[in-house]
């Protein structure tokens, strides 16, 4: 089973961290939250859910690590200003293992350059930057490009999960 690393901090998406990793939870892979600091409580923006961070992304490797998921809502924008964070979230990509990305996550993808030639969606609101970003925008509710899985938004949570977990259950 897959040891899957969670980068999340506050104002994440509650239904796109929550859904998710129950999912892969009941599957038996393992969930560890990442974040800026071990220890950390962050908090949800609408349902205001809790989530401690297991390990600071400062102090983890990839190579911890089978796959990376990355909840949508502000907590991308919040946290691509961490070198470390974009860093981490970099060589996921760059070692083609799975990443699976929702909503706003491609803004940390886009921070890390890893977009170019990609096919990818996300939220209405980043299409633009995602195209700039050299990638090719999919309107679709879930779009698979190599090891990247992406969808729009809480409503496309049933697909990102199912295609997450056939990812998961294949590609580690």
């Amino acid at each position: 089973m897959a040891n899957i690393a969670v980068i999340i901090t506050d104002l994440f998406e509650d239904a796109e961290y929550s859904e998710p990793v129950a999912a892969f939870t009941k599957a038996g892979h393992t969930v560890v939250t990442v974040g800026l600091l071990a220890g950390a409580v962050v908090t949800g923006k609408k349902e205001e859910t809790r989530v401690t961070i297991d390990r600071a992304v400062s102090d983890v490797s990839v190579d911890d690590f089978d796959a990376l998921f990355i909840p949508g809502g502000y907590s991308p924008d919040k946290l691509r200003v961490d070198d470390n964070a974009v860093g981490f979230v970099r060589e996921f990509m760059k070692r083609s293992l799975p990443v699976l990305s929702i909503c706003h996550a491609p803004q940390i993808l886009i921070t890390a350059r890893t977009l170019t030639g990609r096919k990818i969606t996300g939220y209405k609101s980043i299409i633009q930057d995602i195209k700039n970003a050299g990638a090719e925008f999919i309107d679709r509710a879930v779009v698979e490009d190599k090891n990247l899985i992406s969808s729009r938004n809480p409503g496309d949570l049933p697909a990102f999960i199912e295609t997450s977990l056939r990812k998961l259950g294949s590609g580690t």
